[in-house]
């Protein structure tokens, strides 16, 4: 619980900084994001400007438990997909480039679609909101009973 906590905080202060960017020109809004993306690496003082964009189109591998079916989805950021009862929206992606520690990240936000026993929609329930990684899927998990998700690729 406290980790949700945590990351949950860290998220919002993420995004009041990034909305704060906002106000900046274009070229101004990448250097604060990428400081923003920067700020907790302790190496980053060593390196250049971000050598990568963010992509456009978040690519994940959904595993259903029950019937053990895979299937991979493309989601392009800003829009939502469907993955058996689970409604998954991608905000924002990004792949380092080859010559640097390979490593795809995307934040992604996922809702539990509940249904009212008729097959009709009813409110269901945030059950993931935060960063998902690549290379380390199991660090930042989506804990559901039925699905697993995770993320394959960042394309632009």
């Amino acid at each position: 619980m406290k980790t949700r906590l945590l990351v949950s905080l860290s998220i919002a202060c993420l995004m009041a900084s990034a909305v704060q960017a906002q106000d900046t020109s274009d070229a101004d809004q990448g250097d604060s994001i990428a400081d923003l993306l920067r700020r907790d690496d302790p190496d980053a003082s060593d390196r250049g400007p971000l050598s990568s964009e963010p992509g456009t189109v978040v690519v994940l591998r959904g595993l259903d438990k029950v019937t053990a079916r895979t299937r991979d989805f493309e989601i392009p950021i800003g829009e939502s997909a469907q993955f058996g009862a689970l409604s998954i929206t991608a905000h924002y992606c990004r792949r380092r480039p080859p010559e640097e520690t390979p490593e795809t990240y995307a934040f992604l936000e996922v809702h539990d679609r509940r249904t009212d026993g008729f097959g009709v929609d009813v409110d269901g329930e945030q059950i993931f909101s935060g960063w998902m990684f690549a290379s380390r899927p199991a660090q930042n998990p989506l804990e559901h009973p039925v699905y697993d998700v995770w993320v394959l690729d960042c394309r632009s």
